[in-house]
């Protein structure tokens, strides 16, 4: 089924879209490990260059993988959004080699406002950040829209 009445195959499509011209998630490991309208789970493991003076991950770090599931999830409509406002709050350091997982839900949307929550989870499942993003739909899409297709 094509992307076109399909939901899932949309988010999907949109997450593919993305990832193809996301060199800086890339650039630090993530990975996609689910999209679906609305949500997104991305992971990425804490390498040496991640690590601060005290010995754990630098949370502008933990910060960037929460930002980068809000982003997937945000744009999982082909309505191009951008974060407007992120706030995190870190509840227990991040160690060297563990695989973070940061999932992403949306909260709420209204016009061209949406409220997505975040949270990262170490390998064991305890949670290490949460994150809200405030989202604003701006110009464009990502894959192309049904009307577009038909030309």
């Amino acid at each position: 089924m094509s992307a076109r009445g399909d939901p899932q195959a949309l988010a999907e499509a949109c997450a593919a879209a993305m990832w193809a011209e996301d060199r800086a998630s890339a650039g630090l490991g993530m990975r996609i490990a689910r999209v679906a309208p609305g949500e997104a789970e991305l992971t990425m493991e804490v390498e040496p260059r991640m690590v601060n003076g005290h010995g754990v991950c630098h949370g502008g770090f933990i910060f960037a993988l929460a930002d980068s599931a809000f982003a997937f999830a945000c744009n999982s409509f082909n309505r191009r959004a951008v974060a407007q406002s992120n706030t995190i709050t870190y509840l227990r350091p991040a160690k060297l080699g563990q695989l973070l997982t940061a999932r992403a839900t949306r909260a709420a949307e209204a016009g061209r406002s949406g409220v997505y929550d975040v949270m990262v989870f170490d390998g064991e499942g305890a949670a290490i950040a949460a994150f809200r993003g405030l989202s604003r739909v701006i110009e464009g899409h990502l894959v192309p829209p049904p009307e577009e297709t038909r030309r």
